[in-house]
């Protein structure tokens, strides 16, 4: 599956942003979908995931009641709504598909990945 990730740009602090990731090929609804993020000179962190079928969620706690994911199975196409925005959002989004479990925040089990969209927050 390849995946093209939209929507990144420049918001300011306190602002709402939402990146997409698009899906091409068939069987999207096989896949847990996961959002991560690297900023500059950190280490690639996990943000969110949803379940094959939205009916779970996970979140990093730093995003926890800010950010929400969620997915659109017969548009083949993920989401990350982005609230309440903070400068330490600042980062490369990406996201990514996996075979495993929602709830693995592991970016290892996830098979592939997006080429990422900056999100920019201005303070």
């Amino acid at each position: 599956v390849q995946l093209q990730a939209s929507g990144g740009g420049l918001v300011q602090a306190g602002g709402s942003l939402r990146v997409s990731c698009t899906a091409s090929g068939r069987s999207f609804n096989r896949y847990v979908m996961g959002w991560f993020r690297q900023a500059q000179e950190k280490e690639r962190e996990f943000v969110a995931a949803i379940s094959r079928s939205s009916g779970a969620t996970e979140y990093a706690d730093s995003v926890k009641g800010r950010f929400t994911i969620s997915r659109d199975n017969a548009k083949n196409t993920v989401y990350l709504q982005m609230n309440s925005v903070k400068p330490e959002d600042t980062a490369v989004y990406y996201c990514a598909a996996g075979s495993g479990y929602y709830g693995d925040r592991d970016y290892k089990q996830y098979g592939y990945w997006g080429q990422g969209t900056l999100v920019t927050v201005s303070s």
